[in-house]
């Protein structure tokens, strides 16, 4: 049975756009082998290492990007207001000031930008969760509680 990956549409399509460029990349990188190949021994030649390198890392990605793209369930948009589920933009409040985090699934997942996956602790504590409930969000420094204030 295929895993299928859960993603917001905004994620499926900065997905298609990195393999869209990826693809597009492919001459480019056949050009530079082709000329690090025009240099001589390929034992030794160093550019052609590395450009053969770049062509394996970029034809690994673009395979996994294909693979997701064609196993993906998009995630349908929240109804403002309701339960905390995938794909909720969650305002909290708590000592420490506001915290805003969308929870999405692994693929997507990317805490720089507030992007938690629903399998993470976070995620896992966040889920279900309605206006007005409190939370309490464990990290490795420490647990503090938070007010959920908003669900988008």
């Amino acid at each position: 049975m295929k895993k299928l990956f859960r993603l917001t549409q905004s994620g499926v399509d900065e997905l298609q756009a990195e393999h869209d460029l990826l693809v597009s990349k492919r001459g480019d990188l056949a050009e530079a082998i082709r000329s690090a190949r025009e240099l001589g021994d390929l034992a030794e030649n160093s550019e052609y290492q590395s450009a053969r390198a770049e062509q394996e890392r970029t034809e690994s990605r673009i395979s996994e990007l294909a693979a997701i793209l064609q196993n993906v369930e998009i995630i349908a948009p929240p109804k403002p207001g309701s339960k905390v589920q995938l794909g909720s933009k969650v305002t909290l409040k708590g000592a420490k000031g506001k915290k805003e985090f969308q929870v999405v699934g692994t693929v997507e997942a990317n805490p720089l930008e507030g992007k938690i996956s629903d399998e993470s602790p976070i995620g896992q504590a966040l889920l279900g969760k309605k206006i007005g409930d409190s939370v309490e969000i464990k990290t490795p420094a420490d647990t503090t509680s938070y007010e959920v204030v908003d669900i988008a």
